[in-house]
């Protein structure tokens, strides 16, 4: 069976920091940044991005569809 790597995008600019894609995540890939976009909003940033399993439950819960997950096999 091929192992699967994840790797998520995530658009800062349109995130309004609703935490969803964080507590969706069961690698612990993301969490809310320190800093802010345009419109004042902590935004989600990926601080394990090799943990990622491609599961894509962040962005079937983000809400403003600000997240892309991309699969890969190894």
């Amino acid at each position: 069976m091929a192992k699967i790597k994840g790797a998520v995008e995530i658009n800062t600019e349109r995130c309004k920091g609703c935490d969803l894609c964080v507590v969706a995540c069961p690698s612990d890939v993301l969490k809310l940044g320190p800093e802010v976009n345009a419109k004042g909003y902590n935004y989600a940033i990926v601080v394990n991005p090799d943990d990622c399993i491609g599961c894509a439950n962040c962005g079937i819960v983000c809400p403003d569809g600000c997240i892309t997950v991309y699969k890969v096999k190894l």
